[in-house]
């Protein structure tokens, strides 16, 4: 089940460390750039259990996951 609420992530504050794409590559990857992105039709995690990890291993905080404590 997902929640509808699209994931987001801070480009301004992303440095490309690629720990997202690691933790669930089902929902993360990284642009020509090296700077995560989300893929195309999942904007909301669709359902990913590894989505608030994700969110976690972030260095520098840029993913805000909906309905998640950080």
């Amino acid at each position: 089940m997902h929640s509808g609420t699209p994931i987001d992530i801070d480009t301004d504050v992303c440095i490309g460390a690629g720990q997202c794409a690691l933790a669930a590559p089902g929902v993360f990857t990284q642009d020509d750039d090296g700077f995560s992105t989300l893929l195309p039709g999942r904007e909301d995690g669709g359902g990913d259990p590894m989505v608030r990890e994700a969110a976690r291993a972030c260095p520098v905080g840029a993913i805000t996951v909906p309905g998640a404590a950080r």
